[in-house]
Parts: structure tokens; sequence; C-alpha cells
């Protein structure tokens, strides 16, 4: 036998991931699957839980133990895309396709109808937030609503992360931060299921244990052991949903810490003092007990860029960055609203639809993929923005994701911002943050521990700042100014039958250039 080690494995939108680390945070090995979700119908996001991401849990876990001592495995930690919805029967088995967090938004009537049902202000006061697609309570009455039958003869439900940990334990569980995202089913402040929306919502459904991402609640069962090649009895802690996992591995824990992630989605992870709240923002539990964050999250963003590359005729993407460089900074004039899959922060618009305003034939390839980047980094402004209007100032900015491999998009948010990045050495993401929560949980290393090192720092550039701050303006009057046509649009494409049967996505780590 060697030194111990700890196995992360992360599920995510493009591809799953899994890697092991020494209890010191060097990265031994690593390994990863691409994937891509089903679109069976409009505003339908879904994946096979058993299918892909079980089976990919083995592939992943078989590979890195092939070329590993197995003895030396010490604790496991899973994180994933969040919040999704997984059913299942008795023995774990998924009764249909798992329903994915923001970007499905099938439940739109059942928002509106549990907000009438419970009111608005009883969810914001218990909840942190509204009711949006992000949220799991509307998609659990969708699935009563439209699957009744699937409905009655499903017993548990499960986030990712908690599926796969059933999997591997046996143990029905969901961790705080996870079911903080399951309104209008939790109680932030009380950090406790909220009993009686628990009982409307989720009907004869069990309850799951709640427990913290850190905890080990389980221990690898002989079938898991058999299936994925983990040694039996190899300690499993809960973990949480991946945006909040890849915080924990940036070292963002301190009060006015924020991690961006550029993913294939862009998510927003802001450690709080004290409780705050904002009705366009996610107030939810932490990693570690006691913590508190805000949060908000985009719905396209390294998406977009895999989008336009695939329009591009697949065109490598360093070549395509290449060309964006050399175009001058406001893309000459040219706008992107980035709400290509609906938008999430920081309108909440489902029905929002992407635009491209300004096209002229002086306009190519290279200006639209450099107001693509423009464009996801005017609303990141906006969040951030949004963020402080709560009183919590962002003190220290965390970049980390594959997007951030991709030095022409960092420089542009940085710019139209005008906020230093710091790009920690690993950017390998979530499931380094999974290993240093096997890592803790398991008593290897102590609660506090961070791994991550600092590589560089992305400074704005002042001589951009003035096309910036007047696009900016401009770009911020756009949506009001054409929603009522987006949801017009919205309303004909959901009308239409013919729907692409995959997201064409590239994996996070696709993104570098």
């Amino acid at each position: 036998m060697g030194s111990a080690m700890f196995l992360g494995i992360d599920i995510g939108t493009g591809s799953s991931k899994a890697v092991l680390v020494s209890p010191g945070g060097r990265i031994l090995d690593r390994a990863s699957i691409t994937h891509a979700a089903d679109l069976p119908r409009p505003g339908w996001v879904e994946f096979d839980a058993d299918a892909v991401w079980w089976s990919e849990v083995s592939k992943l876990t078989r590979e890195l133990l092939s070329r590993n001592d197995a003895g030396d495995l010490q604790g496991v930690c899973v994180s994933g895309m969040g919040p999704c919805l997984v059913v299942t029967d008795d023995s774990f088995t998924p009764l249909r396709p798992a329903i994915l967090y923001g970007v499905d938004t099938r439940a739109t009537e059942e928002t509106a109808e549990l907000t009438a049902e419970f009111g608005p202000q009883w969810i914001f006061d218990t909840c942190g937030k509204e009711l949006s697609s992000q949220s799991v309570g509307p998609k659990l009455r969708w699935l009563k609503n439209h699957e009744p039958d699937t409905f009655a003869q499903a017993t548990h439900w499960f986030g990712l992360n908690s599926y796969i940990v059933a999997k591997l334990t046996g143990e029905y569980v969901q961790d705080h931060h996870s079911a903080s995202q399951c309104d209008p089913l939790y109680d932030v402040a009380g950090c406790d299921w909220a009993t009686d929306a628990v009982t409307a919502v989720a009907g004869h459904l069990e309850v799951p244990r709640l427990v913290w991402s850190t905890d080990v609640v389980g221990k690898v069962t002989p079938a898991a052991a058999e299936f994925t090649g983990i040694p039996v009895g190899t300690p499993v802690c809960a973990g949480t949903v991946d945006a909040w996992a890849e915080a924990f591995s940036a070292g963002v824990e301190q009060p006015g810490d924020l991690m961006l992630m550029y993913g294939s989605t862009m998510f927003f992870v802001h450690i709080l003092s004290e409780p705050r709240t904002h009705h366009k923002l996610w107030a939810c539990s932490g990693v570690t007990e006691g913590a508190l964050t805000l949060a908000a999250g985009m719905s396209t963003s390294g998406s977009l860029v895999s989008w336009m590359q695939h329009l591009f005729g697949d065109v490598p993407l360093a070549d395509l960055i290449q060309e964006a460089e050399s175009v001058p900074a406001g893309s000459e004039g040219l706008l992107v609203l980035p709400h290509f899959a609906g938008e999430r922060s920081p309108i909440l618009d489902p029905d929002a639809r992407g635009t491209i305003i300004g096209l002229t034939m002086r306009h190519g390839r290279a200006h639209l993929l450099r107001a693509a980047y423009e464009g996801m980094a005017y609303g990141i402004r906006q969040i951030l923005e949004l963020l402080e209007s709560t009183g919590e100032p962002v003190r220290r900015l965390v970049a980390v994701g594959g997007g951030t491999n991709a030095p022409l998009w960092t420089k542009v948010v940085s710019d139209i911002t005008g906020r230093t990045q710091i790009v920690p050495r690993q950017t390998i993401g979530a499931s380094y943050g999974d290993a240093l929560m096997a890592a803790i949980g398991t008593g290897a290393v102590p609660e506090g521990t961070v791994w991550a090192q600092p590589d560089h720092v992305v400074e704005p550039d002042q001589d951009n700042a003035a096309v910036y701050e007047s696009l900016f303006a401009t770009y911020s009057t756009l949506y009001p100014a054409i929603r009522g046509q987006m949801h017009e649009l919205a309303a004909i494409q959901r009308d239409t039958a013919n729907c692409p049967e995959q997201i064409r996505e590239l994996p996070e780590q696709s993104l570098r250039p």
C-alpha cells in the first residue's frame, strides 16, 4: 500500500469527472467522460440517472482504480449539477428521467400554483428566495399533475449527489445545501424541512435525512463495490451541488468571498456574514454547518460559446478566440443578450430569449463570439451589483471553471465589471472540492483546510472602461424593452413540434483555447 488518497466525483451538464487527491491536495490521477442531456420537448432538460450518471460513476472509478491502488482509497464524495429531481422506488430505481435544474422550465404553471397556495411572502421569508424554474417543489408538483401514475409509484426523491450516495451506500439522505434549493420544502433559517410544505408538495414520499456535506453518511455496499470497483466499506460523504463544491475547492469560505464559476452555465456563490436576501437572488445554506450564502446563476455561458462554435462549423475554439481577440472592445457596436435558454439571474424569466442586435455587414464570426463574451459579462456586472446591494460587499472574487482557461473571457469580465479576479492553480473544479470534503469528513485533514493556491490574477483594463460603460447602459435597456416580444416568440416555440434530441454543448474542460 502507498499513501492515502481521496476520490471526488462530479457530474455536470456536459461531462462527469473524477479525481484522486492526496491528503496534501496533490492531484494523483483524473478521468472524465462527456455526455449530453436529452431535450424531449421545448423547455424540458433531462438525464437518465441510471444509464448515464450511475453508469459513468462506475466507468470513472474503474478507470482510476485500474491505475491506482484501491487499498489506498480512504473516502469518497460526490457532487453534481443541481438542484435536480430524481424519483425512485424502494430499490432506488428511477421511475422516469431526472428533471434538471433551472434550465428545465416545464413547471412554470406549478410555480405560479405553489406561489398562490403558500403565498409569496411566506415562501420568501421561509426559503430566502422566490419560486422559479430553479426550485424543486414545482417540479414535484408538475410530476403529480402530469404523471400521476409515476408520482403514485414513487417512494423516494433525490438530488443528483444524493441519488449517487444512495446507490453507493443504501442511505437516503439530502445535504442541507441541496435541501435549501428544494423550495418551498426547506426552512433556511431553521435548517430543517418545512413540514407543512413537504406534506403538501411531496405527499406520500419519504423525507430524506438531513446531513451536512462533509458528513460521512455511510459506507460502500458489496453491490456498489462490485459495480464500481470501490472497496467495500469505503466511507462516503454527503457532497452537494456542484457550484458549492467548486466554491469549497477554491477556498471560498469567508464572508465577502465570491466564487464566479465559468462553466456550461455561469454561477455565483457569495459567502455571507449574516442572513441576507434579495428577491432576484437565492439565499441558501452553505456546505459547512452554519454557513450562509447568496447565489445567482445564468442559464447559458460556456454552452453558448459551444453553440456558436458549432454554428461556425466546429472551428477549433482556440482559432475563434484568436480571431475575437483582434476585435476591439465593444465588438464595433454589436450586443448579445445571452438568454438563449431562458434566464435565471438577474431576471428570473424562463421565457427570455437570446438576442443579437446591432448587426451590420461588417460583422463576422469573431465579432459575434466577442459580443457573446461581452454580453455574459454585462449580465455578470448586473448580478454583482445585485449581490452587493444586500449589504455584503464582494471583497475577494475567485474565478473557477474550464472557461478560465480562455484568457479573453476572463479579461472581458474584468474590464466590464471593473473587478480583479483571482484564478486558482487548480481549475479542475467541483470534483477537487469533493475530494477535500472526503478528506475532512473522514478526519484525514482538519476542518478549515484549504488546498487551493492562487495561480494568477486578472486586472481590469481602464482603457476599455468608457466604451464598456456606454454599452452596458444600452444593454441594460434591451431586455425590458423587448420582453413582450420575447414571450410571444417563446409561446410559438412551445407549440412547435420539432425539438432537437440533445443539447449541443462541449464539456467544461473543452472550453480551453
